[in-house]
Parts: C-alpha cells; sequence; structure tokens
C-alpha cells in the first residue's frame, strides 16, 4: 500500500482542522493549525469554494488520513459497510473504529494512531490472549486487549497509559492502567464517534 512520506501536518492544513497525526504536538502551541490555517503551497492563502465532488473528494481523503488507511483498504471497507444492514456511512465508521490500531489509540496506549500501528506491527498486543500484529483487525464486543507479558516494561506505553489516564476512553470501551488492558464492551456507535466527518458525503461519492 501507498504511504504518505511528506509532513504529516500538511495534511491539517490541506482540510483545514486538527487530524491529530502528531499525538501530544496537536494539543500545544506547535500545532501547524494554530500557527498558518491555511492550505500548504504558493496558493495555499487563496482557498478555492470546491464543488460538490470536490467537498465529497476533500470528506474521503480526511477520513482516510484519521484513520491511516490508503484507498484500497478504504473502499473494501466501503463495501463492507454496504453489505451490512443498517446505515452504510455509520457502518463504515464503525469499521474504522474497530480497527486494533484504532481501539489501541483509543484506550491511550499510543499517542496517535501512527504510534498505535507501529506497536500492532511489533507484536506488542493480545487479542484474547493470542498475539496480533496486523493494524488492521477487527475487534469484537468481548474482545479483551493486553500488552504482552514480556513488553510491559516498554517504557514508551507506560508513559502513555500514566498520561491519558486523565482523559475518558469513549463510552464502548474499558481501560485497565493498572494492567495495561482494554476491553471491547460494544462496537461504536455514531454518538462514540467524536470526528468531525460527514459521512454522507463519502457514501454519495462512492455511489456515483
Amino acid at each position: 500500500m501507498s504511504r504518505y512520506k511528506d509532513e504529516q501536518c500538511r495534511r491539517c492544513r490541506r482540510e483545514g482542522q486538527k487530524l491529530f497525526l502528531k499525538g501530544e504536538r496537536c494539543y500545544t502551541d506547535k500545532c501547524s493549525i494554530s500557527r498558518r490555517n491555511y492550505a500548504p503551497g504558493q496558493h495555499g492563502q487563496k482557498r478555492a469554494k470546491l464543488s460538490e465532488y470536490g467537498s465529497q473528494l476533500r470528506e474521503k481523503q480526511k477520513t482516510k488520513a484519521y484513520y491511516g488507511v490508503g484507498e484500497k483498504q478504504f473502499r473494501k471497507y466501503f463495501e463492507m459497510a454496504s453489505n451490512k444492514k443498517g446505515v452504510t456511512g455509520e457502518n463504515l465508521l464503525q469499521l474504522l473504529e474497530s480497527r486494533l490500531d484504532n481501539v489501541i489509540y483509543r484506550l491511550g496506549y499510543g499517542t496517535s494512531r501512527a504510534q498505535a500501528r507501529q506497536f500492532v506491527n511489533h507484536g506488542q498486543f493480545e487479542v484474547n490472549g493470542k498475539k496480533v500484529d496486523i493494524p488492521s483487525y477487527l475487534v469484537k464486543a468481548g474482545d479483551i486487549i493486553t500488552i504482552k507479558e514480556n513488553k510491559k516494561d516498554n517504557a514508551t506505553i507506560k508513559i502513555n497509559a500514566e498520561e491519558s489516564s486523565k482523559r475518558p476512553v469513549p463510552a464502548w470501551l474499558e481501560r485497565d492502567n493498572k494492567n495495561l488492558s482494554g476491553k471491547v464492551i460494544r462496537l461504536a456507535s455514531r454518538e462514540d464517534i467524536d470526528i468531525p466527518i460527514e459521512e454522507h458525503l463519502i457514501v454519495e461519492l462512492y455511489s456515483k
């Protein structure tokens, strides 16, 4: 899968809002949106009015950036969402929230989804007692996520857990910082997802 290799903060500036791609930096004055709240490039300060298609495309690109997925994988999620009962847009967001790297980020063990993805790739976490090193692994209600026993001394994860302990986790998750674990109480609903996404625009884009 192709990877975005340019400066991550440019993506936030392109969308005109924080995508929280740089962890703690996004909460400080160093955030690029706080310093330069306009699109990157020579003509960045001259924002043109988007067409209907442009608005739909930007919404899709923004959502892909939030969750760190590529076009091929994102389209696969859309097809899965379309085949499920319920509202397609809400199903899509539920699938994206169910990714293991996102769950670890939501639990506070990664300062960003990118860092959480790296932890999973390196085999730092287990699901129901079994090592899972696939960031796109979709969790289910009742799943228990734990740090591998021989990785519990990971200083970075411990610091992340301590710093995030003051922040609440989503209602669909349960966190146990003492044992560095978490539980999926239920799958996320639309009300649980605080990301400013207009998912209906994505559905309209793919439905053309």
